[in-house]
């Protein structure tokens, strides 16, 4: 018999993600590809599963906690087998400490804090970007930090931490609401972050009638703040447009016994990603960034288009990488593979991150138009409706056609209303004729 370390596998380019939940307990007996620990940052959730079976003998994490790649969480105690096949990538030195002792939230500080005179802790203007591409780096607090501000209303991302390497704290918290409701908040506080907006007013429904409240799904949470977030700061201007896929869906029709030998479903969805990356190509400015601070543009030379899935535990956006390498039946298979993925809970970080542009299909539902949020750090995003069968001028009669109608939210401070017409036109063309992508 022998002990096993189990630690924290490769997560991306994460650090500090919280722990949500503690499958297992000392006296457990799991196999392999149990799930061992439940992980959560600031965009899904994911489980740690176990490398080996045997017994947990110890736990070293708990909820609350914070864990890192290669940070020792447990003993599995495995047989000889099992800990010949045991993964050799357990080798990384975990850290010195566990993650509690770091996030473990400070006592308030017993320091007095002088009226209105005293500058507030928050400074807007030197507060750091948000950034959505790595988890928990838009700012560090307690989870206990983080219910407080959630009930107070307070957006962590406005607060200047005075803890240990920039932790969010109480007192922190307190001074924030404090300097908002004194009108000493930064007036900019209101267009960059939500700070000083008027909340909605808060009313006892059951005296109308009978009520009942459900909390709302990690994933809902977590994407309702980031939504919030791309709304506040992000100009949203969107452009409506359709386009007649009548051969198109001709030619999925066509292909559609081919791609089952190939163990593939074609949808409509796969031919928009490849007349979007097309559209891209040719206006750059839409497959972009801005900086930080509002000054520049960072232009992306390679193609990954995310696509909202819709799941049982909400809406999550896996991303498809290098759609501009890869053909048709590729592109199918790994829209598959993403799909259950996110279906299952399955979808790791690197699976959603890294996006250009998203991808948002209502078509198999319905509806005609809708206007989607732009998921930032993007600066555009496509809202697909469902086709339906039109009769169309063709200059001497009316005839059938199949159209799609479609939109193009974009950050208007990227790109400007003829750039956003000419792409949405750009994708009609070569939606209405795939031939152009081969140009």
């Amino acid at each position: 018999m022998s002990v096993e370390q189990i630690k924290i596998p490769d997560i991306g380019d994460f650090d500090s993600v919280d722990v949500i939940e503690v499958l297992v307990s000392e006296g457990d007996v799991v196999a392999v590809d149990d799930s061992l620990l439940t992980l959560e940052s600031d965009k899904a959730t994911m489980e740690i599963p176990s490398p080996v079976s045997g017994k947990v003998t110890k736990v070293s994490v708990s909820v609350g906690d914070k864990v890192s790649e290669g940070a020792y969480v447990l003993d599995i105690e495995v047989s000889g087998e099992a800990a010949a096949s045991a993964p050799a990538a357990e080798s990384k030195p975990a850290p010195a400490e566990k993650a509690p002792e770091k996030v473990a939230e400070p006592a308030p500080a017993p320091k007095t804090e002088p009226a209105p005179v005293q500058p507030s802790p928050v400074a807007i203007a030197n507060a750091k970007p948000v950034n959505t591409q790595e988890m928990g780096a838009a700012y560090h607090a307690s989870p206990s930090v983080r219910a407080f501000a959630r009930k107070l209303g307070a957006e962590l991302s406005q607060v200047s931490g005075s803890g240990p390497k920039g932790r969010i704290i109480q007192t922190d918290v307190e001074a924030f609401i404090k300097s908002v409701m004194q009108g000493s908040a930064p007036a900019s506080a209101g267009a960059t972050g939500g700070a000083g907006i008027p909340p909605v007013p808060v009313i006892d429904f059951s005296q109308f009638g009978e009520t009942e409240t459900e909390e709302l799904g990690r994933i809902k949470k977590i994407s309702g703040k980031f939504l919030h977030t791309s709304w506040l700061n992000v100009p949203h201007v969107t452009q409506f447009d359709e386009c007649d896929i009548t051969e198109m869906d001709q030619f999925r029709k066509d292909m559609k016994a081919t791609a089952e030998k190939q163990g593939v479903k074609l949808t409509p969805l796969v031919f928009v990603m490849k007349a979007v990356v097309k559209a891209l190509q040719d206006y750059p400015s839409f497959n972009a960034s801005l900086s930080p601070d509002g000054q520049s543009i960072i232009k992306k030379k390679y193609y990954n288009i995310g696509i909202a899935v819709d799941t049982p535990n909400g809406l999550v956006v896996p991303v498809v990488k290098d759609v501009d390498k890869k053909g048709i039946y590729e592109l199918s298979r790994d829209l598959m593979e993403l799909s259950v993925k996110a279906r299952d809970g399955k979808l790791s970080p690197a699976d959603m991150s890294g996006g250009c542009f998203t991808i948002s299909s209502l078509g198999g539902i319905g509806g005609t138009q809708f206007t989607p949020i732009v998921n930032a750090p993007e600066v555009a995003i496509m809202g697909l409706s469902k086709a339906k069968m039109q009769p169309v001028w063709n200059g001497k009669e009316f005839e059938p056609r199949l159209m799609m109608p479609f939109s193009v939210s974009y950050d208007h401070r990227a790109v400007d209303g003829a750039e956003g017409v000419r792409f949405t036109t750009t994708v009609s063309q070569y939606l209405s004729d795939l031939r152009q992508l081969i140009l």
